[in-house]
């Protein structure tokens, strides 16, 4: 239910009966009309992490607490 080309974030998360995780989108039937598709697990984790560092170091650096 893609369209030829699309790009998929899978940002859902699901944990199977025998420990497997995988994402939301069913990665082998939309893997081939997709361009571009994340991977689950190791799709936007590093992504978000790495947001997440960015605003706690920018959140820092307008700190009051900082300025000496």
């Amino acid at each position: 239910m893609i369209n030829d080309g699309a790009i998929v974030v899978d940002i859902g998360v699901s944990v199977l009966d025998d420990g497997t995780i995988v994402g939301d989108v069913d990665f082998e039937s939309v893997s081939k009309k997709a361009s571009m598709i994340t991977p689950v697990p190791g799709g936007v984790g590093p992504v978000t992490i790495a947001m997440l560092l960015e605003n706690t170091v920018r959140s820092a650096q307008r700190s009051e607490l900082l300025i000496a």
